[in-house]
Order: C-alpha cells, then structure tokens, then sequence
C-alpha cells in the first residue's frame, strides 16, 4: 500500500462524510416536506379502502373515487373543526368571568384548610411546609393567567394551519390516485436485483401499518367514549368536543395522555368558574379525574398491548425503549412516527439483510 492509495482513501472518506452531513442538512432543511409526505401517505393508507370500495362495488372511475375519497375525508375534518367553535367561544365567555384573584384566594383557603385537616394529627408535616415556604413561593407567586394564552395560541395554530393543510391535500390526491407512486419513486434508487425485496417490503409495510392505523383509530375511540361518559355525567358543556380534543392527544405516547388530562380538567373546571371552588369546582374536577384514570388504565392494559403486540408484532418493552429514544432524539414528533418507522425499519431489515443472526431474532416475529 503506498501513499497515492492512502490519499485516495483518506479522500474517498472524507467525501463519503462530507455527503452524509450535506444530506442530513438538507433533509433537515425540507423537514417540513418530509412531514407533508409522511402525513399524506397515513391518509392514503387510511382513504385506501374507501377508494377500493368506490372502484369495485360502485364501479367508480379511479380518479373520480380519489376525490369522492378526498371530499369525505375532508368534509370529516372539517366537520370536526366546526364542533371546537362553540367550545372556543364557551371557554371565552367562561374565561371573561374569570377573577384570577379570587381563584388564588379559594386555593389559598383550601390550601389552608388542609393544612389544619393534616395538623391535627400531625405537626411534622405543617412544620416542613412552613420552612419550605410553600405558601410565600408557590400561592402567592401563583399566575394562572396562562390558561387564556393557552387558548390564544390554540387559535393562533389553527390559523396557521392552511398551508400544510393545502399540501398534505395534495399529496394525498395524488398518493390515493396511483398507489405505486411512491413506490416507484423509492424503485430509482434502487439496483434492478434488489427491486423483488423493496416491493416485497412495501407492500408488508402497509398491510403493517394500516394495520397499526386502525388499532389507532380504536383506541382513540374507546378513550372517547370512556371521556364523553365522564364529563356527561358531571354535567360540562360541549362534553363530546372536549372528549375528543382529549382523546386525540393520545397519539402522542406518554406525553400526550398528561397533556390531555390536564386539558380535561382545566376545562372542567372553566366551565364552572362562576360556581363554588370548594363545593362546585374541585368535587366535579376530581370526578373527571377519576374517568381519566379509568380510561388510561383501560388503555395501558388493553389497548396499548393489543394494538402493539397484533399490529406491528413488536413486544411493548421493545416498543416502549424506541419510543423513549425517539423522544431523546426529535423530541415529541420522533416519539409519534417512532413505531412506525421502526416498523419499516424492521421489514426492509428482514428483506435485505435477512443472513445476519441479529436480524434474524430482531425480525422473528415478522
């Protein structure tokens, strides 16, 4: 080996990093892109059976079922946009009532008369309160004027929607139209001998994935129900809104789940801001708490597992330690696509590199 030829290798590594950097960068340029394409293909594979059922059963032409497809899918969306109107504007009026003062001065009371309830029989703990200050740096300090902001940026995130809304439009138009076409589009980069195998994954893919969507759908369902049951019966207003508003934060694992509840309760407890905290707001906030702790363990222990183990065939540890590392890596949108893409992952693995043993116990169950 001389010289030239470490030159030559040296060079060649260099440029191999160089380009692996350039296209990190500029997938991290377009990542707003790559989340349009990833949002239609979901829809495509969620539209796809009605688009089969309107060729095959209606003897629709293709491209008059794509946007018979699009227009239902669409009218969907709309119709579940048009049921946060009144919610927004109840929650508004509601917020308007709101004395940000005498809440804090109904939570320093109820603060207090716990203090005395526990102080009875023990001094320890109202000894321990007091040196942490708890009353100076928390209620007093207490600013609850983020909830109208919560509101407002709400708003403003839906109005900023319509451009992504346009794009993830279409995409899907055209994924639904040819079904092959990202396919096709993935087949240029590949060898001609390779192209059996990617076809092959593809296709298992989907079947997996569609799979998945719907375990989604279900569980998504069953938590609104369980939801709706709750609220209905404290008596909030606009229940079946809030429910579903809940519900869907669960798409996104482990987090999502925490900012639903708290979204629950908070607006349970808007819609009563005129009643009583102590007798009124905090008994009706503690009801719908417990229709949340039914609904998440229905959902840990059903649900999750069902959906995990019988639609992606991965074990729920296994599932649990990518989604966390996703989380670690690209924050919340890592951890919503990280079972998909390991799922995809995990298919092209088996196709190509079916020989190796780590692939083989990684793949078994596929």
């Amino acid at each position: 080996m001389n010289s030239k030829t470490i030159a030559n290798g040296i060079l060649r590594a260099v440029a191999i990093i160089v380009g692996v950097v350039l296209l990190g960068w500029f997938f991290y340029k377009i990542q707003s892109v790559l989340a349009y394409l990833a949002i239609a293909a979901v829809l495509a594979l969620l539209g796809r059976p009605i688009v089969l059922f309107l060729r095959r059963r209606l003897k629709f032409h293709n491209t008059l079922a794509v946007v018979v497809t699009m227009v239902i899918m669409l009218s969907i969306f709309l119709g579940i946009l048009a049921l946060f109107i009144p919610l927004i504007v109840e929650q508004s009026k509601n917020l308007s009532l709101l004395d940000i003062e005498a809440l804090k001065g109904d939570l320093t009371t109820l603060y207090l008369q716990t203090l005395d309830y526990f102080g009875a029989s023990t001094g320890s703990l109202t000894s321990l309160l007091d040196e942490s200050h708890i009353e100076e740096n928390v209620l007093k300090g207490l600013d609850l004027g983020f909830i109208p902001n919560l509101l407002n940026s709400f708003v403003n995130a839906l109005s900023n929607f319509s451009v992504g809304l346009f794009s993830v439009l279409f995409i899907s138009f055209f994924f639904l139209k040819d079904s092959k076409l990202m396919q096709n589009g993935i087949l240029t980069f590949v060898p001609n001998n390779k192209e059996s195998n990617l076809v092959k994954s593809i296709d298992k893919i989907n079947g997996l994935l569609s799979r998945y969507f719907a375990g989604i759908l279900l569980q998504l369902f069953i938590l609104f129900v369980i939801y709706t049951v709750a609220l209905l019966i404290v008596g909030v207003e606009n229940a079946i809104v809030i429910a579903f508003l809940c519900a869907l934060f669960n798409i996104i694992p482990y987090i999502g789940p925490i900012i639903g509840g708290v979204t629950m309760i908070t607006l349970t407890m808007t819609s009563f801001i005129d009643a009583d905290f102590s007798s009124v707001i905090l008994p009706k906030a503690l009801y719908v708490f417990i229709g949340l702790t039914i609904g998440q363990l229905i959902d840990n222990f059903f649900s999750q597992p069902f959906i995990f183990s019988k639609s992606v065939k991965s074990h729920p540890l296994e599932i649990f330690l990518i989604i966390i590392i996703a989380g670690l890596l690209f924050g919340v949108v890592g951890m919503v696509v990280a079972v998909p893409g390991y799922t995809a992952i995990k298919v092209i693995l088996k196709e190509f590199l079916a020989d190796y043993s780590f692939v083989k116990k990684l793949t078994k169950n596929l």
